[in-house]
């Protein structure tokens, strides 16, 4: 049987301390990650924890604001779990996330965290091209809407919400999902993980990834 790590990203405080977390698609994010870990330990698979550092911005990511914590209700790492902290958006570059998965065994990764189309989706990526088995459990990740690339920066949630060419966290999610189905991960929904059974996550759902040969096969050279 292949051994499997679920890792939670970025499901921080950090998030819910900025204006946009008003408009955040998912926040019961929390509820939804936890039956995601507690399936996990019953499975008896590696979970790895992820939180998301930017030292002296003095934002809300810099570990000096007090945000950099897990968010409020979501479960605590417990003895035997691995805990990293990054600075890049995927989970792998400025960690050792490879290392750790190869030492373990792991040739299969569920992703789950904050935010879908950037630190799950980065790290999505980058594990298929590790050669990883990758499920994408899309209604455990959270996102925002995004604004129009030509659009004022620092908009406040109301100004986001009010411009005509901003992306809803809806087609976000809907275009993550679009890209990587089929061709970087199987996407799948907490009821679908935890319903499976042990061992059944992504069977027989075309992952994406380049089989279990690749895992660990050479080392790939900002949140949520």
């Amino acid at each position: 049987m292949e051994k499997r790590a679920l890792v939670v990203i970025d499901v921080q405080e950090s998030f819910r301390a900025r204006p946009l977390w008003r408009l955040i698609d998912n926040p019961d994010i929390a509820d939804d990650v936890n039956r995601l870990v507690d399936h996990a330990r019953a499975a008896g698979d590696l979970v790895v924890w992820v939180l998301h550092l930017e030292p002296g911005t003095g934002n809300t990511f810099d570990p000096a604001s007090g945000h950099v914590r897990y968010l409020e209700g979501l479960r605590e790492p417990v003895e035997g779990e691995v805990e990293l902290r990054k600075t890049s958006h995927n989970a792998f570059t400025t960690t050792n996330l490879q290392q750790v998965l190869t030492e373990r065994g792991v040739r299969e990764v569920v992703v789950c965290g904050i935010r879908t189309e950037q630190c799950c989706e980065t790290t999505t990526r980058l594990a298929s091209d590790l050669g990883y088995r990758v499920t994408f459990v899309v209604d455990a990740t959270a996102t925002n809407p995004i604004a129009h690339p030509d659009a004022a920066g620092d908009l406040t949630p109301e100004e986001l919400v009010a411009d005509p060419r901003t992306l809803s966290a809806e087609a976000v999610v809907e275009r993550t999902v679009f890209a990587l189905a089929g061709r970087f991960a199987t996407i799948a929904r907490v009821d679908e993980v935890v319903g499976a059974g042990v061992g059944a996550v992504g069977a027989g759902m075309g992952a994406g990834g380049a089989g279990a040969d690749a895992v660990g096969a050479g080392a790939v050279g900002a949140a949520g």
